[in-house]
């Protein structure tokens, strides 16, 4: 189908050529008329079912909505078929008309009794071609209006999605970012030295933050130098008491949209360190499979202890992302054990 549509001219050239050698041969072989006769009738059959379906397809294409218009169609191509069968009958008419002096027109009585009993079937005919032709162009015309306005949905969805996926990107940084700011304002007294040593750090991981902006993919190596600069913040917030422990198994052209490891890991840090007393250790298992990318973190928590309500949007907003991103709800889980808690993210790699 897309090929004959676009060579759409050289079809029609074709089927012109075809009607017109069917025409002479019925006229000339079939019916016995001679060569004058048979190229006249072709000739003005031909010119008058070009111009009658050139003319209705105009109509069909300035039809303004597409209600009835299958209907308006029909319509049509019955009001150009009589057109065109009484034209036909008149112009043949005062073409053929007789000359007793040229021998031309031998036969002359003969063609218009048989073209006048033709008529019928000749206007049968031509009103089933033109239905066929136009309301073939307006079922097209309704398919390309409802082609439109898919794609323009489909625009509308993409542009949804990525303003979607823009906005989950930009709420994963402030919570994050409000919680440095309070340290940095608790250490400026006491410790001015980290202060100044976390603002550093903060400064260089927000830069990073701003360069990935533009980034749907990015290297699992270039997250986890994202996740390690995270991690030197938090170290300076937090001492000792913050021990993270990494297993990793993954190729090295393992790919990730950016900004999601952190806030898991985020949600681990914050239920693991404010519901215990002295070190916490966070396990980050990161294992390349075949076609599916995991990340398990875990880490302990007090379930008789509940750290301070944040906004709750960390593993929520992460799944939101993965659904936009993939159009699946099984790539997030999370596992509450007796004393430790445990996220599993799966990444799909499409590249595989």
């Amino acid at each position: 189908m897309r090929i004959i549509n676009k060579n759409i001219h050289w079809v029609v050239l074709a089927l012109v050529l075809a009607g017109t050698s069917a025409h002479l041969y019925f006229l000339h072989y079939l019916f016995g008329f001679v060569w004058n006769i048979a190229i006249a009738d072709t000739v003005c059959s031909i010119l008058l079912i070009c111009i009658s379906l050139w003319s209705a397809i105009l109509l069909i294409r300035a039809y303004p909505t597409k209600v009835t218009l299958f209907t308006y169609s029909l319509f049509i191509a019955l009001v150009f078929a009589i057109g065109t069968s009484y034209i036909e009958w008149h112009v043949l008419k005062w073409w053929m008309r007789p000359a007793n002096d040229n021998p031309n027109f031998v036969g002359w009585a003969y063609y218009i009794g048989w073209l006048e009993g033709s008529l019928p079937i000749r206007f049968l005919i031509t009103w089933i071609f033109y239905s066929w032709i136009i309301s073939s162009s307006a079922l097209k015309k309704n398919i390309n209006e409802l082609d439109s306005r898919f794609q323009q949905h489909a625009d509308a969805a993409v542009l949804l999605r990525d303003a979607e996926l823009f906005k989950l990107r930009q709420q994963l940084q402030p919570h994050f970012l409000y919680n440095s700011l309070n340290s940095i304002s608790a250490l400026v007294m006491i410790a001015p030295d980290r202060a100044q040593e976390m603002i550093g750090k903060l400064s260089d991981f927000l830069r990073s933050s701003v360069k990935r902006e533009a980034e749907d993919k990015i290297t699992i190596s270039e997250e986890l130098a994202y996740i390690e600069s995270y991690l030197a913040i938090e170290s300076v917030r937090f001492g000792d008491r913050l021990q993270v422990k990494f297993e990793k198994k993954y190729d090295s052209s393992t790919t990730v949209p950016p900004f999601l490891f952190q806030p898991i890991l985020e949600n681990a840090i914050k239920f693991g360190l404010y519901s215990k007393t002295g070190a916490v250790q966070i396990t980050i298992s990161i294992i390349s499979d075949g076609p599916m990318l995991s990340l398990t973190i875990t880490n302990p928590f007090d379930p008789n202890l509940q750290p301070p309500r944040g906004t709750g949007f960390g593993l929520e907003g992460v799944g939101r992302r993965l659904y936009l991103l993939y159009a699946r709800t099984d790539l997030l889980e999370t596992i509450k054990g007796e004393d430790t808690f445990t996220t599993i993210l799966k990444i799909p790699q499409t590249n595989v």
